[in-house]
């Protein structure tokens, strides 16, 4: 066998946190890294690397994804610290007063496969936000409530839903599940040394305890340090921050004012003077820190806007109480992930900012394409590495530039910050483009060519018009057939947001519940 012709049977993952075990996960899973004849997988773990730590939002492939990972939902509860997640509510967004807000739900338009939902709407509304016209998600998460019954299964759901974490033992369950139930090998020790053969691939990884460990594929999961894909093969770090200004978090732990205080169904995200607070419900606190542009705002400004915000549901003498987390953002990614026999995750590979908890979807996407795409032998490796490469560099733009459109549709002009963020150079043209075209065509789905979008047409749809965006569309599209059968999607919405309010339990008794209980398995 030639050097080139190496079959792939030993993967070596560096670095754990939820990125690693993730990867391990999806990919020992589907390659029985458990069975003699399966792929061998390493992950190694420095013993005193600490993670970030932070509440962590997911999206709804989570569901899927530990699902086939062989996870127990309840588990996952009991161990975690979950919550239901059903999407996320932005405040003070578009206009900076206390009625400014709208949702982007988990749930897809009601009837949205059919027809064009916008172009009827817009002629209603003043009377009814497009969220609420097209699905019951924005009720259910203004009356706190679960997105499913305790009878509901494992992963099933009456309304999609997400989860939101505590993400150090969400790492923790994972690396658990990973060793005892799907045979990864796990390697606490530090790496002192990349080793590469004379092709240029790396060979191993020499440890300070276990020596050198060998591998066919190698996946850098070391978190921001990058140490393979960015310190060793030295790949440029492209950075995003002139389109993405937020370089900066404060993250704090906050207790809720009483013990059975109701637990929010989505993230809250209100926007600050340079820079926006997010507030993640836990079962028994929550996660709470403000994002921001240390360019337009000085730390200690930025620390008294989120101790402000604490204030408004916690009584000033415990808010004093509560301790600070500086983070440090470098908003961008690697030119290029995979290279040679070696490919990077997580925030090895980049990190943009914190809204629409896109980080832990990057993961897992990034984890499906390795494993569903797993080289047999070296010698297709560069192919498949070409190939993702195309396809993460597209999920980046594509991230940016939906991320970014929250803040260029803002009416506000009160500081620097938001007046920055409407400067087109700080705007992609890609973005400009879909602007212009969507100001006389709604978008839709054929505005996104791949099946696996990460935000589809949807999405883009929810943002836009809850900060209100308006397509001037032609009269021609519109036919009286067409707006009867919206009209009768919009009374089904209503009929059926009615009914979820009156059968679903709130977010906290059915956490409570699981807990106790367990949910039923599939």
């Amino acid at each position: 066998m030639s050097k080139h012709n190496i079959e792939v049977k030993h993967i070596v993952i560096l670095g754990g946190g939820s990125a690693g075990w993730l990867t391990a996960g999806v990919i020992a899973a589907e390659h029985h890294a458990n069975k003699p004849d399966g792929i061998k997988i390493t992950l190694i773990e420095s013993p005193d690397v600490p993670t970030i730590g932070v509440g962590e939002g997911t999206w709804p492939s989570m569901r899927n994804t530990l699902s086939k990972m062989g996870v127990s939902e309840t588990d996952l509860f009991r161990e975690c610290d979950a919550s239901f997640k059903q999407g996320a509510k932005f405040v003070k967004w578009v206009t900076g007063e206390n009625d400014d807000y709208y949702y982007h739900p988990l749930i897809l338009p009601h009837g949205s496969y059919d027809t064009d939902l916008v172009t009827p709407w817009q002629t209603m509304r003043d009377k009814v936000s497009f969220a609420d016209a097209v699905c019951c998600q924005g009720a259910l998460c203004d009356a706190g409530k679960a997105p499913k019954q305790i009878t509901t299964p494992e992963y099933a759901s009456v309304a999609n839903y997400a989860y939101h974490l505590n993400a150090t033992k969400l790492g923790i369950f994972l690396q658990k599940h990973c060793i005892t139930k799907l045979g990864v090998n796990h390697i606490i020790d530090h790496v002192v040394e990349v080793k590469c053969s004379e092709t240029g691939d790396i060979a191993a990884l020499k440890t300070k305890i276990n020596g050198d460990v060998e591998g066919d594929l190698f996946i850098d999961c070391s978190g921001r340090r990058s140490l393979l894909i960015g310190q060793h093969y030295k790949i440029p770090f492209i950075s995003k921050k002139h389109i993405l200004f937020n370089d900066s978090a404060i993250a704090a732990q906050v207790p809720y004012a009483e013990e059975h205080s109701a637990i929010a169904s989505h993230t809250i995200s209100t926007a600050q003077s340079a820079g926006w607070i997010w507030d993640i419900g836990l079962p028994t606190r929550k996660g709470v820190g403000v994002v921001f542009s240390s360019a337009h705002i000085s730390d200690d400004n930025a620390t008294i806007e989120l101790q402000q915000y604490i204030e408004q549901s916690l009584d000033p003498k415990r808010a004093a109480e509560i301790s600070f987390k500086k983070i440090n953002i470098n908003p961008g990614h690697h030119q290029v992930l995979w290279h040679r026999n070696c490919v990077a995750v997580g925030m090895a590979a980049g990190f943009l900012e914190p809204l629409e908890a896109s980080a832990l979807v990057l993961v897992e996407v990034s984890a499906a394409m390795i494993s569903n795409d797993l080289p047999a032998t070296r010698d297709v490796m560069d192919i498949v590495a070409k190939r993702y490469n195309q396809r993460t560099a597209y999920y980046w733009e594509t991230i940016i530039d939906f991320l970014k459109l929250h803040y260029i549709l803002t009416k506000r002009t009160d500081t620097e910050y938001w007046i920055d963020n409407l400067d087109k150079n700080s705007i992609s043209m890609s973005l400009q483009e879909k602007l212009f075209l969507w100001r006389h065509q709604v978008p839709n789905r054929y505005d996104f060519p791949l099946k696996e979008e990460m935000f589809p047409a949807a999405s883009w749809q929810y943002v836009l018009y809850g900060m209100g965006f308006e397509t001037a569309v032609r009269k021609t599209k519109s036919k009286s057939s067409d707006l009867d059968r919206v009209q009768t999607y919009f009374s089904e919405v209503q009929q059926i947001t009615r009914k979820a309010l009156s059968g679903l339990p709130s977010n906290r008794d059915l956490i409570e519940k699981i807990n106790q209980f367990g949910f039923h398995k599939i």
